[in-house]
């Protein structure tokens, strides 16, 4: 159940989304433009979008740079969470992760399994967090992207959203580097 107390300011947050795609080119990427439309449709900031082929060590590099980036504060990545060969989203993520939010996932499958029943355990859908920054690997297609952006990320990047969401605790994200 989403909740918005009218009371607060909404915050936008900069939210930054990567294509992970062997044959897609921005003009052909649908799953990008869908996440790219909502993040600003819901006032948040596109700080950058970019597709980056399925090789590992391309999306850790790319998954890096925007964590290492203060004007990035969420990244977005859409393609290459499927059991296949070429599929190496989820283990990048996992590489570049300080901590994963597991309940993503399974809050992702639980939105899916409406829309598409059992189909649903084919997506390896993870989130979680590093340096500050939070980052979600999508499934490639529209709809699913549609899917987690409208059932759960529009929510946990609304900070007037309750019992709570991600937003109120971006300033802690980081705080065990921080000096006592």
């Amino acid at each position: 159940m989403s909740r918005i107390d009218e009371s607060k300011t909404f915050i936008p947050v900069r939210i930054a989304v990567l294509t992970v795609s062997d044959t897609r080119s921005l003009a052909e990427d649908k799953s990008g433009d869908t996440l790219a439309a909502r993040v600003t449709g819901a006032g948040h900031i596109l700080a950058d979008r970019k597709i980056v082929p399925d090789e590992r060590a391309a999306i850790v590099d790319q998954l890096r740079t925007w964590v290492a980036d203060a004007a990035v504060d969420v990244i977005l990545t859409t393609g290459g969470t499927g059991l296949t060969g070429r599929d190496v989203t989820v283990e990048a993520h996992r590489e570049v992760y300080e901590k994963e939010i597991e309940a993503f996932g399974t809050v992702f499958t639980i939105v899916s399994m409406q829309k598409i029943g059992t189909s649903a355990v084919q997506s390896r859908a993870c989130g979680g967090v590093a340096a500050g920054t939070y980052l979600f690997a999508l499934p490639g297609s529209p709809g699913a992207c549609k899917d987690a952006w409208d059932e759960i990320l529009k929510w946990q990047f609304d900070f007037r959203h309750r019992p709570c969401n991600f937003v109120e605790i971006m300033p802690r994200l980081d705080e065990n580097l921080r000096r006592k």
